[in-house]
């Protein structure tokens, strides 16, 4: 009996979940299109929050700045997220595939900062490397003379 009732609660809560509680705005965003939005204002709220003065420095608005670019307003990026936001399932996999592009921006980044270290660290061996050389040569060069 109880496994039944747990069983049926799992069920309801399924569908609970996949039902459309909110009926979809007439100029509802697409899904990628909304995906492409609140990762941009993910990243734009991270720059807020990191180095606040190069949005500044650009005249940047967060907000206004999204509008202009996906050619939306601040009406229809509420009703849509609303409405995606009603869709718990469909809301996951948006902030899924989201978190999955932050995560393969950062690898990104990370590989290429490892790789100007390495680059720097070559550089900075060389010239340690030539100096070395050098000093080498004008010691010889200093004990020829002396004799």
């Amino acid at each position: 009996m109880v496994k039944n009732c747990c069983f049926l609660t799992l069920v309801l809560l399924f569908f609970a979940c996949a039902e459309k509680v909110i009926e979809p705005p007439e100029d509802l965003i697409s899904k990628e299109k909304m995906t492409n939005i609140l990762y941009d204002l993910a990243l734009l709220n991270s720059a807020k929050s990191t180095n606040k003065a190069v949005l500044q420095k650009y005249s940047v608005e967060v907000m206004p700045y999204l509008y202009e670019k996906y050619e939306i307003d601040s009406v229809q990026f509420t009703k849509s997220d609303l409405y995606y936001a009603s869709i718990p399932l469909e809301y996951e996999a948006i902030y899924t595939e989201i978190e999955s592009r932050l995560e393969k921006e950062v690898d990104k980044m990370d590989e290429e900062r490892k790789q100007k270290t390495e680059a720097a660290r070559e550089k900075s061996k060389k010239l340690r490397d030539s100096l070395k050389s050098n000093a080498s040569n004008i010691v010889k060069d200093s004990v020829l003379e002396e004799k």
